[in-house]
């Protein structure tokens, strides 16, 4: 199978997209990630998502900060699920971001993470999902996560008053 993709529109963005990669790494679930810039590289996008439809990439992850147009230009030339990342910027901390990915028009589709690193985690969290949908083994993978996740809840600290 090919990788997970991972793309985000600026070398800038990969301290909040990194958390995608880890999480995909940390699951078993093989990616890459590139720069492909919705406003300087236009042309570079589209032979990026041609190229994708060809090596069957199962899902995209794209991550984008200001006017984020990334994830739903990518989403406009393929049929390959697009999940949006809304990275956090200087002057409106994500917000402007998160509008940018989350409001689609009608018939191009991108699934909206929420900003910053745990965005960018649960893209790659929901990304081995999908995959899990068909390979038993990534779903066994997530299971496992999930468990662990559930014994570090059931065994954390009591909470208590500190003592006067």
């Amino acid at each position: 199978m090919a990788p997970v993709l991972i793309l985000m529109g600026s070398q800038s963005d990969w301290p909040v997209m990194q958390h995608a990669a880890q999480m995909l790494k940390d699951l078993g679930v093989e990616w890459r990630a590139e720069v492909v810039s919705a406003h300087r590289t236009p042309d570079l996008l589209k032979t990026t998502m041609e190229q994708a439809e060809q090596d069957g990439v199962p899902v995209v992850i794209a991550g984008a900060g200001g006017a984020a147009h990334l994830p739903g230009m990518l989403a406009a030339f393929t049929a390959i699920p697009v999940l949006g990342v809304p990275v956090p910027s200087k002057q409106l901390k994500g917000l402007d971001s998160l509008l940018s990915i989350v409001q689609m028009p009608k018939g191009v589709a991108v699934g909206t993470l929420a900003v910053g690193p745990a965005g960018a985690a649960n893209a790659g969290l929901l990304a081995a999902q999908i995959i899990g949908s068909f390979d038993a083994n990534v779903r066994q993978r997530v299971h496992a996560f999930r468990e662990q996740q559930r014994e570090k809840v059931m065994n954390g600290p009591k909470l208590e008053l500190p003592e006067s």
